[in-house]
């Protein structure tokens, strides 16, 4: 019996917190944990003892950080590493009944592109080479744990899949607010996690068992496989020295219980927990058993931040960025100008398109290329999910496999070529399919027929492993100029597809009036005769004011726009929103929307106006401001914020070259110093705060990463720095932090100081001596222009 067959049967425990643990054993503050894997084993093998005889059924390795670049400074290779971690803890598990080695692989550090610089193929091969070493060593699992980003948690799957046949597991860590630091929500992650075919999800770290509640609700409500909990012991505290946390076993073990009560099979433990917790948790669900794990039926496709459910009400599939017929968008494509296909896509975000078909196929361009380009920078810009439109195999697979999140591809047919083309894609990679009604006989002139082709469609999809609740059918509108009796045949096969199979219907309903004057008239007609029909999601122009008015009408008198609020929002304000749209020029809206490009003309121009401190001033910062409001609202996310920020520094780079003196003036005067500390090697928060830190006219000194505190203190005598910014990521470094700070304070009574990362709290650093905690970039910045001001007040 596999480990997922005890799962129908019984709860199963991972193991608690190995840091925590290691820290009790002597760790040597900012030392490499998985190099005592060869150097101690002892001790690694005496905690994975600890934590079995506490109850656990699963010991996760000591391999959390083993990855090329975390120890590119140790003496050992990853496989030395994890040779060595994997051999510990099935010593340890020698001769127990039912125990269980997880191979542990944790974030690799740095963000991936665009985020940050580390490429998606990159990150891959860390994955690979870690998987390789861990399945050659005997590990009987694999643990995908605390991700936040879900492009890096993509690339780990796809290397465990591609590399393996053990049972994957997967966690992320979210935060107060629902989402992981890069933003995706619980809804995202288990459409991409299950998409990719996972066999077990869940959460980790970050919060304790009570504030993950919320969270947890939410995975369970959309996942059809097993959850796991592994939350941290509280929050952490200071006392004497020392960190610890503020729940005990017993408080933690109640919390637990409700999980299970609810549908959560697995638990265990992270940050702050003991054997002592596994023991309680342990024994207070013996009395209880599992729930039966359901299948659940929701179609969605999702970006990195967005889910969006198709059947709920119509979804508007944006049909704008498709070259055909379209002069200037091939001028674009063919000159690699994709400030105006981002143009595209931003409009049609803010006229209502709740997902975006992407088409670049001219016969002059690589195709390939240019769709991986297109989709990279649309979802830098734009939080909507992505339609990949191509009659290329080679194109979509490629593109499903750097897509961030779960796509759908368009189009597979009833023909049996085409199928068994498309298909392994789509199971691959967890994707939605559009499904074309037509097969090698072309396209049915009646309903009965599309119902035919698509009933052979789904049961071959079936074949693949591909549910119902993933397949998007369109029924081919034919045009009512030369198939006039055929076009409500198209409209009829809807209830009649719908009524066998659990599908969603898509449609592009423009095509009805091809060839006929008066197009407007046909199409909008048309739409509303489909939506009555149970059309899902018309792929449309929703520029279009007469579509859209079609559309919001019908979601009123469908029941599907609740109290008419958006109904009301859209045309009850009509004169108030015409006066507030803002020139394409004008670089306040440049960088709120990310186009780079356009960054550098508008900001050529401005110099014609204005001085580069008033653009700055003027243009530049309020700009940020409201990215910086939009983020706070959970309006935007990490990568729009980024994008923003680029597209800033682009213009920040234009006006420096044309007017260096003056820049350099500005930037001569506030310096921030950031660093993070000694024995961290994680600097992703660290550089998001200096690239928007940067672009509010701060001078940054960037000391990096695994930074010695003599390091900091010569640098902030060498610079005459007033605000330092310091950062760590894991519990064993923070110790670092707050001797940093005491030498500081001390050497410099004057220096304020800014600590963030992830194991922190607003109490825990002031605690360790700090004057601010910054919990994101845009706080930040708040603290910079206090600190700031303070001393000019002073002045």
């Amino acid at each position: 019996m596999t480990v997922l067959d005890k799962l129908k049967k019984r709860f199963l425990f991972f193991d608690g917190a190995m840091g925590t643990m290691l820290q009790k054993s002597g760790l040597k503050t900012g030392e490499l944990p998985e190099v005592l894997n060869i150097s101690e084993p002892e001790v690694i093998y005496d905690i994975h003892k600890e934590y079995l005889n506490a109850g656990a059924n699963i010991v996760t390795t000591n391999t959390f950080g083993a990855n090329r670049l975390k120890l590119k400074n140790s003496t050992y290779t990853v496989e030395e590493i994890i040779t060595a971690a994997v051999r510990t803890a099935k010593q340890a598990a020698e001769g127990l009944k039912e125990k269980y080695v997880a191979l542990d692989i944790g974030p690799i550090g740095t963000l991936l592109s665009p985020l940050g610089t580390l490429s998606f193929d990159e990150a891959y091969d860390i994955f690979k080479e870690q998987i390789l070493s861990g399945v050659k060593a005997g590990a009987d699992i694999i643990l995908i744990e605390t991700m936040t980003d879900i492009y890096e948690l993509k690339a780990a799957i796809l290397a465990a899949k591609e590399n393996s046949d053990l049972p994957v597991f997967c966690t992320m860590s979210f935060q107060n607010n629902g989402r992981t630091f890069t933003g995706t929500d619980a809804a995202t992650f288990v459409a991409v996690a299950e998409g990719l075919g996972v066999d077990v999800l869940g959460v980790n770290c970050s919060l304790g068992p009570k504030e993950l509640q919320e969270t947890v609700d939410e995975l369970l409500k959309y996942s059809s496989i097993p959850i796991m909990v592994q939350a941290n012991a509280g929050l952490p505290k200071y006392k004497n020295n020392t960190t610890y946390y503020d729940i005990d076993p017993e408080e933690y073990s109640l919390e637990i219980k409700i999980m299970a009560e609810k549908g959560v099979v697995i638990f265990g433990g992270c940050c702050g927990t003991t054997p002592e917790y596994i023991s309680s948790l342990s024994n207070a669900l013996a009395g209880l058993n599992p729930l039966k794990i359901t299948k659940k039926h929701f179609t969605s496709a999702t970006s990195s931040s967005k889910a969006v459910f198709f059947g709920e009400e119509v979804k508007i599939i944006g049909e704008r960025i498709n070259p055909t017929g379209k002069k200037r968008l091939k001028e674009a494509l063919r000159e690699n100008n994709l400030d105006y296909v981002i143009r595209e896509a931003i409009e049609q975000q803010e006229s209502g398109s709740e997902i975006l078909d992407i088409n670049v196929g001219l016969p002059d361009i690589d195709e390939k290329e240019m769709m991986i380009k297109t989709i990279t920078e649309v979802q830098s810009v734009v939080s909507l999910p992505l339609q990949i439109d191509s009659a290329n195999i080679d194109v979509l697979s490629a593109a499903a496999r750097i897509y961030n999140g779960k796509p759908i591809i368009n189009s597979v047919n009833g023909k049996k070529e085409s199928m068994e083309k498309v298909f392994p894609i789509v199971k691959k990679y967890g994707c939605l399919v559009v499904a074309l009604t037509l097969d090698e006989d072309g396209i049915p002139t009646t309903s009965e027929k599309r119902l035919k082709i698509a009933t052979t469609i789904v049961e071959s999809a079936k074949s693949y492993g591909i549910p119902e609740e993933n397949i998007l059918i369109d029924p081919l509108v034919l045009t009512a100029s030369s198939e006039q009796g055929a076009v409500m045949e198209t409209l009829k096969a809807i209830p009649l597809i719908k009524n066998k199979y659990n599908v969603k219907i898509v449609l592009g309903t423009s095509n009805v009036s091809f060839g006929l004057p008066n197009r407007k008239l046909l199409n909008t007609t048309y739409l509303a005769m489909a939506l009555a029909y149970g059309l899902d999601a018309p792929i449309t122009d929703s520029t279009n004011e007469a579509l859209m008015d079609v559309i919001r009408s019908f979601k009123v008198l469908a029941n599907q726009d609740k109290d008419s609020k958006n109904y009301i929002h859209t045309y009850g304000n009509i004169a108030a929103e015409s006066t507030v749209l803002s020139s394409n020029d004008d670089l306040k809206d440049i960088i709120i929307k990310g186009l780079k490009d356009e960054a550098r003309k508008a900001s050529l121009k401005l110099l014609e106006q204005y001085n580069p401190i008033e653009i700055v001033n003027e243009f530049m910062i309020p700009a940020l401001d409201i990215v910086g409001e939009r983020y706070d609202k959970q309006e935007i996310f990490l990568p729009q914020l980024i994008r923003s920020a680029e597209t800033s520094k682009a213009a920040f780079e234009t006006i420096k070259e044309k007017s260096v003196t003056k820049i350099n003036e500005m930037m001569d005067g506030d310096k921030i110093l950031l660093a993070t500390v000694k024995g961290d090697i994680h600097d992703i928060g660290k550089n998001i705060v200096k690239l928007i830190l940067e672009n509010y006219g701060y001078k940054i000194i960037d000391l990096g990463k695994d930074v010695s505190t003599e390091k900091i203190v010569e640098a902030v005598h060498k610079e005459n720095i007033d605000l330092v910014g310091l950062s760590a990521l894991m519990t064993t470094t923070v110790k670092n932090m707050e001797d940093t700070i005491n030498i500081l304070k001390n050497d410099f009574p004057h220096i304020k100081i800014m600590v963030g990362g992830a194991v922190l709290t607003p109490d825990y650093a002031y605690k360790i001596g700090a004057d601010f905690y910054s919990k994101d970039a845009k706080e930040a910045i708040n603290i910079a222009k206090t600190v700031f001001k303070d001393k000019e007040d002073e002045i």
